[in-house]
């Protein structure tokens, strides 16, 4: 069992940096892969970026935010980032961490057992 505790969020102007935090707890919490996703008001939820377990840290990442996100781990820590760059209006929603207890990364959010309760972050224009 994994209990994810979002933060970080918050409301930023267009062009601004943004990191949001993922804290899990439980011991073989690098064994797992780890996912953000977003959801925009009246939107469905969706994948963001991803990073694999077992200490191999494959990434992977939406289209719409390659080279402008980056995700990372600190399994010392049990913590999972992303860092948000050049943020735009587009980008708000609240943003959501989760987990799967297996090492491979993936995109879908059916394919996640965890989640935290998420956080906002607003980009105004």
């Amino acid at each position: 069992q994994v209990h994810l505790v979002e933060s970080g969020g918050g409301l930023v102007q267009a062009g601004a940096s943004l990191s949001v935090s993922c804290a899990a707890s439980g011991r073989t919490f690098s064994g797992y892969a780890t996912g953000w996703f977003r959801q925009a008001p009246g939107k469905e939820r969706q994948f963001v970026a991803g990073i694999s377990g077992w200490n191999v840290d494959i990434t992977y990442y939406a289209d719409s935010v390659k080279g402008q996100f980056t995700i990372s781990r600190d399994n010392a820590k049990n913590m999972v980032y992303l860092q948000m760059n050049s943020l735009k209006p587009e980008d708000t929603g609240v943003y959501y961490c989760a987990a799967r207890p297996i090492g491979p990364l993936a995109t879908k959010s059916d394919e996640y057992s965890f989640w935290g309760q998420g956080t906002q972050v607003t980009v105004s224009s």
